[in-house]
């Protein structure tokens, strides 16, 4: 990694910020898929059309079916993974066999990064929750695009360290927080995104909420029933919930 930021600053005080020097190949077309999963993505949407249809010429879509594998644990990592439709879920197995969750992907969120870096292998499971649609880039033509384009190496910088502090706050709240704060910080965090709603709709079945949040499918349902008894909040249906008062339901 460190090599390649530092081809990255070579080619910045040669060329300048904005790869205007590049050539352009004669583009081919456009493909639907490509063009909304680049435009989809943080680290592309900045870029001018003319790089992102260049970065769209490097580019493939893959379809997955529900719960068939983008990868396994143990496999070569070679490959950036947008998601261009559908949602993926990125989990580990401890040894007994226990799926920890780590994150789910949403439209336009990517894995596979730390393979763009150096050759690796992967230390989870990227399992599709449903049919997907994902574009892949090769590391060394991602690897390319970066020393053309170093916008885009600040943008996957930040979404490293957006990961990693997520990551610190959830190993966090697994050392020192109860059950039930766990969960009210999660739907604390679904109301933030939902732009204030205070009806959200849980982003997984409760299967994968009780992985992602160290816990039981049971525990869940009896801490939710708790918070619904104590006037927190209301469950409109199995994944949608009103969220009645979420100051009090933080101090839980």
């Amino acid at each position: 990694m460190l090599n390649i930021i530092k081809r990255i600053q070579n080619h910045v005080e040669k060329h300048g910020q904005n790869g205007k020097n590049v050539k352009h190949g004669h583009h081919h077309g456009d493909d639907e898929d490509h063009e909304s999963c680049i435009s989809l993505v943080p680290i592309f949407n900045h870029l001018e059309k003319d790089q992102m249809d260049e970065i769209m010429r490097v580019t493939h879509t893959v379809t997955y079916r529900k719960g068939e594998n983008l990868h396994r644990s143990g496999d070569m990592s070679d490959s950036l993974y947008i998601v261009n439709k559908g949602r993926i879920k990125i989990y580990r197995l401890s040894e007994s066999g226990k799926e920890q969750l780590l994150r789910i992907l949403a439209p336009g969120d990517f894995t596979g990064e730390l393979a763009l870096f150096s050759e690796t292998i992967h230390e989870s499971y990227a399992e599709a929750m449903e049919e997907a649609s994902v574009c892949t880039i090769k590391r060394s033509e991602f690897q390319s695009l970066l020393l053309r384009y170093p916008s885009i190496s600040l943008k996957v910088l930040v979404a490293f360290s957006n990961r990693l502090e997520q990551s610190e706050k959830q190993t966090t709240r697994f050392a020192t927080e109860k059950v039930e704060t766990r969960i009210a910080l999660f739907l604390a965090e679904c109301v933030s995104q939902e732009n204030q709603s205070m009806i959200i709709e849980l982003p997984m079945n409760k299967k994968d909420l009780a992985s992602y949040l160290g816990t039981t499918p049971e525990t869940i349902s009896r801490k939710l029933s708790d918070l619904e008894n104590e006037g927190y909040i209301k469950q409109i249906s199995n994944r949608k919930i009103e969220i009645l008062d979420l100051e009090s339901m933080l101090m839980v």
